[in-house]
C-alpha cells in the first residue's frame, strides 16, 4: 500500500522558483461499520468516517473499536472485512466491515456516528467526562521501568524507522519500546490518534494486551486522548518527541501513567509518576 504519491511542485530557494517532483502524504477517508446481534435480527450500522493514510485499515478499526470499549479483546470479533456491494466498487479499499460476535451486548443507542478529524481525533467525544471509567486494566500494577539513557536513544531509533515519514515529513509515528529501547512495533499515518489505533488494534490481534511490560513513544505532541488510548491499552509509560496538553498531564496522573515530554537527545521533561524512570 502507498503512503506517499510523487507530484510536481514549485520549489522557490533564496528567490529563485523551480520545479520539482516531491513526494507527499495520501490521505484519503476510510468508512467502517459493525455488524452485530443474533444472526436471525442483525444489524450492521456505520459508525464512523476517518481521514487516515492507507495501510493497517484492520488494524485501526479494531484499535478504534477498542478505545470506544466497542470490543474488549480479539474473541469479541467473528470477522473483518471489506464492504461488498458498494454502489461504487471503486470504494471498496476505502471501507471495513467488522462481523461481531453475536453473543456481544451492543445498545445501538450508545453507539455514536463519528467523524474522525485527521488533526484533532474524534470530534466531541464524550471520554473527558468518565475519565477513569473505561480503563480496563486499572487495578494491574506495571514494573515497567527504563533507564534515562534509554530514552534519549529512542528519537534516534524512532526516525530511523520511520519509513513514510523519511520521504514525506508528513507522518505521525506511535511505536512500542522495550526496557533496552529496542522499538518492538511502529505504525504511522497523517493522524497521531490513527497510528495508535493502528498499534493497539495490531497487539489486540495478537492477544497480547495488556502492555504493561512496554513504554509508548509518539512522533509529535500528546494530547489526551492518545494518554487516554494508551491507559486503555494497559501502558505504563508515555514519551513524546512533542509537547503534553494540561489535560493529558492530568489524564496522566489520575491513569498512574509516566508521562514524559519534549524528548531529545540531551534532554526531556517528566510531567506524570516520575518513577519509572530510572
Amino acid at each position: 500500500v502507498n503512503k506517499s504519491a510523487s507530484i510536481t511542485i514549485l520549489q522557490n530557494d533564496q528567490g529563485a522558483t523551480e520545479e520539482i517532483t516531491d513526494q507527499v502524504t495520501i490521505e484519503e477517508p476510510l468508512e467502517f461499520s459493525i455488524a452485530f446481534g443474533s444472526q436471525s435480527s442483525r444489524e450492521i450500522k456505520s459508525i464512523a468516517i476517518t481521514m487516515r493514510t492507507p495501510g493497517n485499515d484492520f488494524e485501526l478499526v479494531l484499535g478504534f473499536l477498542y478505545s470506544e470499549g466497542i470490543i474488549k479483546n480479539k474473541s469479541d470479533v467473528q470477522s473483518i472485512t471489506r464492504m461488498e456491494n458498494l454502489e461504487d466498487p471503486s470504494n471498496i479499499e476505502n471501507t471495513v466491515l467488522v462481523e461481531l460476535d453475536e453473543t456481544l451486548s451492543v445498545d445501538p443507542q450508545k453507539i455514536r456516528n463519528f467523524y474522525i478529524n485527521s488533526s484533532c481525533g474524534i470530534c466531541g467525544s464524550q471520554v473527558v467526562d468518565g475519565i477513569g471509567s473505561l480503563q480496563q486494566y486499572h487495578s494491574l500494577k506495571s514494573d515497567f521501568l527504563v533507564a534515562e539513557s534509554v530514552l534519549r536513544t529512542l528519537p534516534d531509533r524512532l526516525q530511523k524507522q520511520q519509513d513514510a515519514f523519511s520521504h514525506t515529513g508528513g507522518l505521525h509515528a506511535s511505536a512500542l519500546f522495550d526496557q533496552q529501547g529496542s522499538i518492538l512495533s511502529l505504525y504511522e499515518d497523517v493522524g497521531r490518534h490513527n497510528a495508535l489505533d493502528k498499534l493497539i488494534g495490531s497487539e489486540l490481534q495478537k492477544n497480547n494486551l495488556p502492555l504493561l511490560k512496554s513504554g509508548l513513544i509518539l512522533s509529535g505532541r500528546t494530547s489526551f486522548e492518545l494518554i487516554h488510548k494508551a491507559a486503555l491499552a494497559g501502558i505504563p509509560l508515555v514519551v513524546s518527541i512533542g509537547a503534553p496538553s494540561s489535560l493529558a498531564i492530568d489524564a496522566a496522573w489520575e491513569y498512574e501513567i509516566t508521562l514524559a515530554g519534549f524528548l531529545q537527545a540531551d534532554r526531556f521533561n517528566i510531567y506524570s509518576f516520575p518513577r519509572r524512570i530510572k
